[in-house]
């Protein structure tokens, strides 16, 4: 597995915005507390001053993603979220926050990001804190079977050479989703065409926002790598994308 050994504020400038000048050094400088404004509300989040595996900081798409998915609340109202690469938490503490979802973060098998992000959660008033998943993508999820209908994450596209094992985890997640008892009476009654629920929104689906920081060819590879595994690629505008099962992918799942 491949590392970027810098840290990823490097590659942004202060205007991205979303976070204040203040800062709480802890000691020997390991992590550093600032808070940062979200749509409706400042979210005290503790970051790593510098973390192997780029779990540190809040990198700018967590900020639009976090106001395209309050300007598009139907995505997720209601749903059954695990977020992948959650880093620091920050997103889906902000998710919990405003909309009350039901959400568990998800990232690298390391026991320092899952303890950050406990933190976070309880510096922001969310207790019991966020369920977590270990997972490295690629390996064998800790979940044989998962019940997540929504999948979510932002900027996770950096390492090309991990776009394989992240299409092979997204492949299982909403491959092996099971609908629930409505959601199949939905199909069999015609009030559902495909995959899709009668509100419109694909159950399950990969919600994914993704500020270019990298060349389109590279890009390009991880969207392609999906639609070759039996996944379907839509671009929802504002660089967000809905990644679902082909419907011929679904069904032969089910037979």
């Amino acid at each position: 597995m491949d590392f970027a050994l810098f840290s990823p504020s490097s590659l942004f400038s202060d205007k991205d915005g979303g976070s204040t000048d203040e800062e709480t050094e802890e000691t020997h400088q390991s992590y550093a507390e600032r808070r940062h404004q979200f749509p409706g509300m400042e979210l005290l989040i503790r970051e790593f001053s510098f973390h192997q595996l780029n779990a540190n900081l809040l990198w700018p798409g967590t900020f639009s993603f976090a106001e395209w998915l309050v300007q598009h609340r139907s995505w997720v109202d209601g749903r059954r979220t695990i977020e992948l690469g959650s880093g620091t938490g920050a997103l889906a503490i902000f998710l919990r926050k405003i909309f009350q979802l039901d959400i568990t973060t998800s990232d690298y098998d390391d026991q320092e990001i899952a303890d950050n992000i406990a933190h976070n959660c309880r510096a922001n008033g969310i207790s019991p804190v966020l369920p977590h998943v270990k997972h490295s993508w690629g390996d064998a999820f800790p979940s044989a079977d998962p019940d997540w209908d929504l999948v979510i994450a932002s900027d996770i596209l950096l390492y090309v050479k991990q776009y394989a094992n992240l299409i092979k985890t997204l492949c299982f997640l909403l491959k092996s989703y099971k609908p629930t008892v409505n959601e199949a009476n939905a199909q069999r009654n015609g009030e559902q065409k495909g995959a899709e629920t009668c509100s419109g929104r694909p159950h399950p689906a990969f919600l994914m926002s993704w500020k270019r920081r990298i060349g389109k060819e590279d890009e390009s590879l991880f969207f392609d790598g999906c639609e070759n595994a039996g996944l379907e690629v839509q671009h929802l505008g504002s660089r967000v994308y809905c990644i679902k099962p082909r419907l011929e992918a679904t069904a032969k799942g089910t037979t």
